[in-house]
C-alpha cells in the first residue's frame, strides 16, 4: 500500500519585514585611485558615476560584514537571531567555494543549526536569492529567513585594472522575509528571470588564480537594451502598472545604465517623481550586495518610505538576470 504524504499549507504570501546594510569604513576616492592608474575623476564619473566607494580593512571577511548586514536587517524587522529559520547568502566572491558562507553567517548570528546555502547569480544573487526565500515562505518550508547580499571584490579585482578597479567594491545588504497574512496580501511579487549564457564570457573570472575580467561596452549595450522589458514584465506578473512604481532600485552597475532603465520605464508610463536608486554614487558597485544595501541607505535618508512599491532589478554575470516588485517595510 502507497503511503500518502502530508505537506505544510501554504501561506498568502511573504513580505520583505526589515532591511539592512553594511560598508566598510575605509573611503577610496577617485582622486586616491588616479595616484596608482591612468584615471581622474572626472573620466571616471563621465562614464560610470562613481565618486567614492568602500573597500574592506586588511583582515575584514565577507562572513563579517554579511553578519553585519543581517544583524541590523533582523534588528530592523523586530526581530531576534532565534526567530530566524533559514539564512541565504547571495555572494560571488568568496575566497573558496566551501564552505559556503550562509552556514558561518548562520553561526555568528548565534543561530546553529538552521537552514543555510548560497546563491551564486552574481550581480542579480539578491533578487534570485529573494524570490527562492519568498517561494520557501510562502510554501511553508521556511518561516522568517533573513537573505543576504555580499561581496568582497578587492579580493578578485586587479587593482591596476582601470577596467574594473574603478567599479567594483565591498559591502553587504540584507533582508528578512515571512509570511503575509490574508489580510495584508503578498508583499513580494513573482519573479520574472533568466539567463544569457551564450554571454557568459563577458564578465568572467578565468581560474582560481585570475582577476575578474569585464566587457564594459559589451555589458553596457546588453543591460541598456535587455533589461527594461525585464522590468516590465515584473510588473505586469505583480499586477501593476509602470504608473505604480514608487522606487526603482536596480543593480548598482553604472549610472548611465540606471538612468537609462529610469528612462525607458518613465516612456512606458512610470511617473516623473518615481526616485532612482543611485547608491553606485558612494557605494560603486557592489554586485549582489548593490540592491539589498540600496534599499537599507533609502529607507534610512526618507528617500524610500514604508508602504511604497518598488522595482527590484538584477542583472549581471552568468548573464543572468531577475526582476520582482515589492513593497517597502
Amino acid at each position: 500500500m502507497s503511503a500518502t504524504l502530508r505537506i505544510t499549507p501554504p501561506v498568502a504570501g511573504a513580505r520583505i519585514l526589515g532591511v539592512g546594510s553594511y560598508q566598510p569604513a575605509r573611503v577610496v576616492t577617485n582622486a586616491e585611485l588616479a595616484q596608482t592608474i591612468d584615471t581622474n575623476d572626472e573620466w571616471i564619473q563621465s562614464r560610470v558615476g562613481i565618486a567614492s566607494r568602500h573597500v574592506a580593512a586588511p583582515g575584514e571577511l565577507l562572513i563579517d560584514m554579511a553578519t553585519a548586514a543581517a544583524a541590523q536587517a533582523i534588528k530592523d524587522a523586530g526581530l531576534i537571531p532565534t526567530d530566524i529559520d533559514t539564512v541565504i547568502v547571495a555572494t560571488c566572491t568568496m575566497p573558496t567555494s566551501v564552505p559556503n558562507a550562509s552556514a558561518r553567517v548562520a553561526t555568528a548570528l548565534g543561530i546553529n543549526g538552521v537552514g543555510a546555502f548560497d546563491v551564486n547569480a552574481a550581480c542579480a544573487g539578491f533578487t534570485y536569492a529573494l524570490a527562492v526565500g519568498a517561494d520557501l515562505v510562502r510554501s511553508g518550508s521556511a518561516t522568517r529567513i533573513v537573505v543576504v547580499g555580499a561581496e568582497k571584490f578587492t579580493d578578485w579585482v586587479d587593482p591596476l585594472d582601470r577596467s574594473t578597479s574603478i567599479i567594483f567594491a565591498d559591502g553587504a545588504g540584507a533582508a528578512v522575509i515571512g509570511p503575509a497574512t490574508e489580510q495584508q496580501g503578498p508583499g513580494i511579487g513573482p519573479v520574472v528571470w533568466g539567463s544569457a549564457g551564450d554571454m557568459a564570457e563577458v564578465i568572467s573570472i578565468a581560474d582560481r588564480t585570475s582577476f575578474l575580467h569585464q566587457e564594459g561596452q559589451t555589458v553596457f549595450r546588453w543591460a541598456t537594451t535587455k533589461i527594461a522589458p525585464i522590468a516590465l514584465q515584473a510588473l505586469e506578473q505583480a499586477g501593476l502598472q509602470p504608473s505604480d512604481v514608487d522606487v526603482l532600485v536596480p543593480h548598482q552597475a553604472n549610472l548611465r545604465i540606471l538612468e537609462s532603465l529610469a528612462k525607458a520605464l518613465r516612456k512606458s508610463g512610470a511617473r516623473e517623481d518615481m526616485v532612482l536608486a543611485r547608491d553606485i554614487v558612494h557605494s560603486g558597485n557592489t554586485s549582489a550586495a548593490s540592491i539589498p544595501m540600496a534599499l537599507a541607505h533609502m529607507r534610512a535618508d526618507g528617500s524610500a518610505r514604508s508602504g511604497d512599491v518598488a522595482l527590484l532589478v538584477g542583472f549581471g554575470a552568468g548573464l543572468c538576470f531577475a526582476a520582482q516588485a515589492v513593497l517597502l517595510p
